[in-house]
């Protein structure tokens, strides 16, 4: 039984509609598509309208942005023996497609996995004060242990960042009381560099003072002037000879002149 021909070109028309679309392939800018023409790796192609041949041709799109991947929490033990928890966040992309898919199974988990042996690794090497003070340094090696092996996957990793230590609660504490005693030596010093210089300040006041007698006296002086200024309570203070001496020296004086003129 024959087909009408409205059906017949109805069917060659569906058919054609199939092939095409599945020969067309539209890529968006940050993806790229890898073709394998049968079984073997072909090209691959830019963002745009792609066509490939179907049945022969197969294309994989992978995408090249940046992808921020958590580290889960890795068990660490420092070189100096204090169990730790760290995680972390690694930024890597894609810059090979094909070795992305060639090079490696999954990529994406091949990476994750990369880095937390690897986290466990390089903190396994450091000690726990060089965590906490270093940890730009880390983060930095970490970055070029795991660029250097995930290079041949096509991956490049251009960041990795420890997000957070969780210490013991008994290392806790020893670091708050040595943190304390720290605090506490500074402030000693502090204090003992202040009575230092101004012992010295002292030293030096009291030989500019001892080498002019005036400067004394005006001291001494002040000295009654400020407590003059207290009138609720009576002291009794020595006058010191100095002060009397240029009064009798001039009486003294006066003496003698009085009797060389009455013997005159």
């Amino acid at each position: 039984m024959e087909l009408p021909v409205n059906i017949f070109w109805l069917v060659i028309l569906a058919l054609l509609v199939v092939i095409i679309a599945s020969a067309v392939r539209m890529l968006i800018e940050y993806e790229r598509g890898v073709v394998f023409r049968l079984g073997r790796f072909s090209s691959v192609k830019g963002p745009g309208l792609r066509f490939i041949i179907p049945g022969i041709d197969r294309m994989v799109k992978i995408s090249l942005r940046t992808v921020a991947m958590d580290v889960p929490q890795q068990d660490v033990i420092t070189r100096d023996n204090v169990s730790i928890q760290v995680n972390a966040v690694i930024y890597f992309r894609v810059i090979g497609p094909d070795k992305a898919l060639i090079e490696v199974e999954n990529y994406l988990y091949a990476t994750s996995q990369l880095a937390q042996t690897s986290l466990r690794s390089v903190l396994g090497q450091s000690d726990l004060d060089d965590l906490l003070a270093h940890r730009d340094k880390l983060n930095v090696h970490l970055q070029e242990i795991l660029d250097r092996q995930t290079d041949p996957w096509g991956v490049k990793i251009s960041n990795v960042e420890i997000k957070h230590v969780d210490l013991p609660v008994e290392m806790q504490r020893a670091m708050a009381k040595q943190a304390v005693a720290e605090r506490e030596r500074r402030s000693k010093v502090i204090h003992a560099e202040g009575e230092f210089q101004a012992s010295q300040k002292l030293a030096d006041a009291a030989k500019i003072i001892s080498s002019e007698t005036g400067a004394l006296q005006l001291r001494f002086m002040q000295t009654l002037t400020d407590i003059a200024a207290d009138k609720n309570s009576t002291i009794i203070f020595p006058m010191p000879i100095d002060l009397l001496t240029p009064f009798i020296e001039k009486i003294t004086r006066e003496n003698k002149e009085s009797k060389s003129d009455s013997q005159a």
